[in-house]
């Protein structure tokens, strides 16, 4: 096979737990996460030189980006060496919480993979991916996944919690500003208060899936909310005129600034997306989507 495209999906996390910093610095967590059936599509094929394009001119398409470092990862894994033209179509916003660029990378590892035969097994392309990012393993599973650790660890769930997840509708909006993942950290080492305790992250969980008519609104945590809120109010304001007119739950995806709703048949979306242009200006993002 000479080209080949490759659905690159958006992730949220339905509940994260940062539950304590480790001596390496980096941080542990418990989450819930389940990729979406919207995201970016990645392009490739053989060519006499490698190249990376993307119709998002604000991303840069060097080294530094994760598609670049994948390929980089694969050619030291097998030794494979043809060119390819990467082009990229980017729809997740950067600095959005959803995982785009983990997401690139993995789509990349499955693309080169094709176009060279299939040299690497699924366990291999696992342990590359997990190289290139904490968060990367995920984004092998096409189904709502269980991490814990620093993200590494990714556990299936059993069908009837993933029945219960998968399908599902949801509204994301994203304001006008990222927001930066390690400063988030940073804040919630400098205020440990803030972390959620593994023993209850896990206890949670394990109550969700025992109460099967509890609902993933109800479910729904983001530790990192309060470190981001403190310092970006308007997405608290937002939540709050949410939660009065429409009975809504919000939750922020990551460490943000993108944030979920879930949607019913009769949510009026109209009037919902309505709000958030009057909050947050038309350049706020908004899309729906189906968890997978």
């Amino acid at each position: 096979m000479s080209s080949v495209t490759i659905f690159s999906p958006a992730k949220v996390n339905l509940f994260l737990a940062i539950t304590d910093r480790r001596a390496d610095g980096f941080h542990n967590l418990v989450s819930l996460v389940a990729p979406l059936d919207w995201g970016d599509t990645l392009h490739a094929k053989l060519a006499e030189e490698t190249l990376l394009t993307c119709d998002d001119d604000s991303l840069a398409v060097d080294g530094s980006n994760l598609v670049m470092k994948a390929l980089a990862a694969f050619r030291e894994a097998t030794g494979w060496t043809a060119g390819v033209d990467l082009r990229l179509e980017k729809r997740i916003p950067m600095g959005a919480g959803l995982g785009g660029g983990s997401s690139n990378a993995v789509a990349t590892l499955r693309g080169l993979n094709v176009l060279s035969g299939n040299l690497l097994s699924e366990d291999q392309l696992t342990k590359i991916a997990r190289k290139l990012g904490a968060d990367c393993a995920l984004f092998l599973q096409n189904a709502p996944v269980v991490m814990r650790g620093i993200g590494d660890q990714v556990e299936a769930l059993d069908e009837v919690s993933r029945k219960r997840i998968s399908g599902g509708s949801i509204l994301l909006f994203k304001p006008p500003f990222g927001v930066s993942t390690p400063w988030a950290y940073r804040q919630m080492a400098a205020n440990p208060e803030t972390y959620l305790p593994v023993k209850q992250a896990e206890a949670r969980w394990e109550s969700w899936k025992k109460k099967e008519s509890a609902s993933l609104a109800d479910f729904g945590y983001n530790s990192m909310e309060s470190v981001v809120f403190s310092k970006y109010p308007a997405l608290p304001a937002l939540y709050g005129l949410l939660r009065d007119r429409f009975g809504f739950s919000p939750l922020m995806s990551g460490s943000g600034s993108t944030s979920l709703v879930y949607l019913e048949k009769d949510t009026p979306i109209v009037e919902v997306t309505a709000l958030i242009r009057e909050m947050w200006g038309d350049a706020a993002f908004m899309t729906t989507a189906a968890l997978a």
